[in-house]
């Protein structure tokens, strides 16, 4: 056998591993395309659910990545660019778990050093969903960004416009759980 044969095949086994190791971001709260909780609904705006966002981990995080953020956007939003009801970035490298509730700022349960950016609601932190009623089903994608820098240039005041823009700049690869809501 040629000596380039066994080197092509341990190649292209190492790229067959690369490629099954995607980030992958899971929920014991939220199943994929299916209806979220009451418990995670928004309080205000017509609403009346606690708020309390999913918990949240992931793994086989991507090479080089130096921090993660979070987003969760309703596309279905009857205005132009949807919802944004919480972002997050900043979360150390060495994170691997969002407890459930991590999304208010008054918990403490957020690493020190990430940052909850302004929401549509107006507020910093996790804003649920909230459609309006007999609007059909909504989908709320809860989308783990692994990023290529320690920090993005940017605080809490940040439009979700822009933090959006800084996320996928730095994006290394990227991980989504859809729940669904409708009133």
């Amino acid at each position: 056998m040629p000596k380039s044969i066994p080197i092509f095949l341990g190649s292209l086994l190492g790229l067959c591993m690369q490629t099954s190791m995607a980030l992958e971001l899971q929920s014991p709260d939220i199943s994929n395309h299916s209806r979220m909780k009451k418990q995670q609904e928004y309080s205000g705006f017509g609403c009346d659910g606690e708020n309390i966002s999913p918990a949240l981990k992931w793994k086989d995080i991507p090479s080089g990545t130096k921090s993660f953020a979070l987003t969760v956007h309703d596309p279905d939003a009857p205005r132009e660019g949807g919802w944004w009801h919480w972002l997050v970035f900043n979360l150390p490298r060495d994170t691997r778990t969002l407890e459930a509730g991590a999304g208010n700022p008054a918990s403490g349960l957020m690493p020190k050093q990430a940052i909850q950016s302004r929401t549509d609601f107006g507020k910093m932190g996790y804003g649920g969903p909230c459609p309006p009623e007999g609007h059909g089903t909504h989908h709320y994608p809860f989308t783990l960004y692994a990023l290529d820098v320690e920090k993005l240039p940017l605080d809490e005041n940040a439009t979700p416009t822009k933090v959006d823009r800084m996320i996928k700049k730095h994006m290394l690869g990227s991980s989504s759980i859809t729940g669904l809501y409708s009133r």
